[in-house]
């Protein structure tokens, strides 16, 4: 288990939640509650190795302590994942075996939707557990997170587009969407209404077929490969992490980066390359954070408008990472988390661990 300290040496928590009746194995990571009770989707994904899994939930759930905190939240990071395939393994004893597990936490995380997990999933976790969020709009819930998701990532885009061009309009813009499923959908929606030119990718036919439907002008390429070595403007990664890798930065034609997956820089590093090819990198945690804004709402009694409110502030927020930028002279990526430290730091001091009340 040493291998396990060492790797979450950030983390308040790491659970390993097992039920062989139903076939669940997850993992729950509580990185930071300085803030207040960890808020984290479940995702749901069948990885190669429990090694594989451990490491994505505890970057992801990393990634939610940094992003809840320079959204302004009072909530702290966390983030699970269940082991498996689940179009065979989902069904509505494991996910009621993993709400028990949740349950268990008494409140110190609040799951959600995320990867292969959907407002009903959440129904079936919340039929044995009280701390979710993300639930259906027939049982009170916010509903498909990703809604506000892609809003946020077009609203972190306008203002990249501003430091970039000097006008907040994608109109004429070549913009390439990696990945249409559940946020990229929605997101190649607002770009097309702004004029746009769209081009996109997806390794699941459906999606694409869906958004040929959908958006006639978008034009569709074969591979991610073929995507970025396109003439583009902007890149919008919409589909797992580690999307910004060395050889992308080397062939890569776009001014910004702006996209709705999590931990998109595949290594440390990545950040100052993109900085030297003078690609302006929008912080993945600082666009993509209209879903959790979005569940986050439901916790108070839910208002679309008043979570879309909160998600238009994304613009404000992106433009202040890319100023400190600017102004310390660091790549976007370190500013963003050094202001994401700092109310950490500033507001956790007064707080510190949150332990739920009896």
């Amino acid at each position: 288990m040493s291998d396990v300290f060492d790797l979450g040496s950030e983390h308040e928590q790491v659970v390993f939640a097992n039920d062989p009746a139903t076939g669940l194995k997850a993992i729950i990571a509580v990185h930071s509650t300085a803030l207040g009770p960890a808020l984290g989707g479940t995702r749901f994904h069948p990885y190669a190795s429990t090694a594989d899994a451990l490491r994505d939930v505890l970057n992801l759930s990393r990634g939610m302590s940094y992003k809840a905190a320079l959204a302004g939240l009072d909530l702290g990071g966390g983030k699970a994942v269940i082991i498996g395939d689940p179009a065979s393994l989902k069904s509505e004893p494991l996910l009621r075996a993993y709400g028990r597990h949740v349950q268990a936490l008494g409140g110190r995380y609040y799951t959600a939707c995320d990867v292969g997990t959907f407002s009903a999933d959440m129904d079936d976790i919340a039929r044995e557990c009280s701390f979710v969020t993300g639930r259906t709009v027939a049982h009170g819930g916010a509903g498909d997170s990703s809604v506000l998701t892609a809003y946020g990532v077009f609203q972190g885009m306008r203002a990249a587009a501003q430091v970039a061009w000097g006008s907040t309009s994608l109109a004429g813009r070549t913009v390439g969407v990696a990945g249409v499923g559940k946020v990229g959908r929605h997101l190649v929606r607002h770009l097309v209404e702004d004029g746009a030119d769209v081009v996109v990718t997806d390794v699941y036919a459906p999606a694409l077929d869906r958004i040929r439907d959908e958006h006639p002008t978008a034009r569709v390429v074969a591979s991610e490969a073929e995507l970025v070595a396109s003439q583009l403007d902007v890149y919008a990664p919409c589909a797992m992490g580690d999307a910004i890798t060395d050889e992308v930065v080397e062939v890569l034609t776009a001014r910004i980066v702006c996209g709705a997956a999590n931990n998109q820089l595949a290594h440390p590093g990545v950040e100052k390359a993109l900085e030297e090819r003078g690609i302006l990198y929008a912080p993945d945690y600082c666009v993509n954070a209209g879903g959790l804004i979005q569940v986050a709402d439901e916790l108070e009694g839910f208002s679309f408008e008043r979570a879309q409110q909160r998600a238009t502030g994304i613009f404000d927020t992106t433009l202040r990472v890319l100023e400190l930028a600017a102004s310390d002279d660091v790549p976007p990526a370190i500013a963003a988390d050094r202001l994401a430290e700092r109310r950490m730091r500033e507001v956790g001091r007064l707080r510190g661990m949150y332990v739920p009340q009896r």
